[in-house]
């Protein structure tokens, strides 16, 4: 299961950016042509960030689908296999998207505000 090892690779980099903070969600760009399984990655997710500032974040997909060139007849379509085949019959088929992986967004629980009577200078 790689998935183990790019969902590690993914808190590590949200940790070495932000440290121990506190993280709420994260959302995550997995295109449906990256061979990545959202389900096996969210069972990871939960492995990998226990005792992180992400242990009990939630975890977002967005599934850009895939796309490709034919380069056989230059016909461009939407496509859902990873080896795909134009109409036209031909297996000479450039990827264009859909094989993305990027972290989207990081939402982070606000600081703690000190309370509105709390002196503004040391005494």
């Amino acid at each position: 299961m790689h998935e183990l090892s790019i969902t590690q690779e993914v808190v590590d980099q949200i940790v070495a950016k932000l440290g121990d903070v506190r993280v709420r969600r994260v959302r995550l760009e997995v295109g449906r042509l990256s061979g990545i399984v959202p389900d096996a990655m969210a069972f990871c997710f939960e492995l990998v960030t226990a005792g992180t500032g992400l242990e009990g974040a939630a975890l977002e997909f967005d599934r850009p689908s895939g796309s490709a060139r034919c380069r056989t007849c230059g016909a461009q379509f939407r496509c859902s296999e990873p080896l795909p085949l134009c109409d036209c019959g031909s297996a000479d088929v450039e990827v264009t998207g859909g094989t993305s992986l990027r972290i989207r967004e990081v939402e982070v629980e606000p600081a703690c505000a000190p309370p509105a009577d709390a002196p503004t200078t040391p005494a």
